[in-house]
């Protein structure tokens, strides 16, 4: 039996992952949170290892409450950067295949074309500086049959997020106002994890590779918004407004379409676009 270590099990990817554990028969999932596992302590960790007997890890743990990290830069950094270099050196020391997830957020936006995997890393926040640290850490240590994915705009049935405050705030206000000037492309959580477990058996790799996923397609915030409110045929007026008219403490990527050629092409895999995948979601929130 392969086992699999799942770390931030509580959060959108983690669960959608465990929502998937009945298909994937000929794989042992074993969940934890950084609750439960302390993810930065290398001896607790290794000892997990090895009474558990893991082949592989998707470490899925974050700290992403991207404002608050501004003022957390501590926490934020043993999570997304000290703990993925443990990590990565337990995969090594171990000949564990490792799959971290990585962010949009260490681009700083300014592209005007689709990010690829190679094109420099610029990140503008303390939450996308600190997950860049963990890639680079990763790259660093150079664990055999190691992979990064970054993704984009993450939403699920599972956690907060985008889809599930605009549900919320729709039933409180007829009229919202939402960010027109940032571009980017949703990604439900349940496609990656799909696209996760699909690589995870052809992963084959002596030098840490880097892909993108996200869903097919682009749009704003506010496209994003209206979307969400015309498939559940919501009467909400949505206003487009820019980003200087909604500061936040951090600073987003005004463009962070990815390039996602690479990781069709490598593991097969067909990319849903993000308004089919968005009402696909919808169809299963309960708010």
């Amino acid at each position: 039996m392969n086992n699999i270590l799942i770390t931030g099990s509580n959060g959108q990817l983690g669960s959608e992952l465990r929502a998937l554990e009945a298909e994937y028969t000929n794989y042992n999932f074993i969940f934890t949170k950084t609750t439960k596992l302390d993810i930065i302590n290398h001896k607790v960790v290794e000892e997990f290892i090895n009474a558990h007997k893991i082949n592989f890890i998707i470490n899925c743990a974050a700290y992403t409450a991207v404002d608050k990290a501004e003022t957390q830069f501590v926490i934020a950094d043993k999570i997304n950067h000290l703990a993925v270099a443990n990590l990565a050196r337990i995969a090594k020391e171990n000949n564990i295949k490792l799959i971290h997830i990585s962010t949009d957020y260490v681009f700083d936006g300014t592209s005007h074309k689709p990010y690829a995997e190679k094109d420099p890393q610029n990140p503008q926040s303390v939450y996308g500086k600190t997950k860049f640290d963990g890639e680079k850490a990763i790259i660093k240590i150079n664990p055999a049959n190691s992979i990064i994915i970054r993704t984009s705009w993450l939403y699920s049935r599972y956690g907060n997020n985008f889809v599930k405050t605009m549900l919320r705030l729709g039933k409180e206000r007829d009229e919202l106002n939402v960010v027109a000037d940032q571009i980017g492309t949703p990604t439900n959580a349940a496609d990656l994890a799909k696209a996760i477990l699909t690589s995870l058996p052809q992963i084959k790799n002596k030098i840490v590779e880097l892909y993108h996923y996200s869903n097919e397609g682009v749009c704003s915030w506010y496209d994003f918004a209206k979307a969400i409110f015309e498939i559940k045929e919501l009467a909400i007026n949505v206003k487009p407004i820019e980003s200087t008219q909604y500061p936040t403490p951090a600073k987003r990527p005004f463009y962070s379409v990815m390039n996602k050629r690479l990781i069709k092409a490598t593991y097969k895999i067909r990319i849903p676009y993000w308004k089919d995948s968005l009402a696909a979601c919808l169809r299963k929130i309960e708010l």
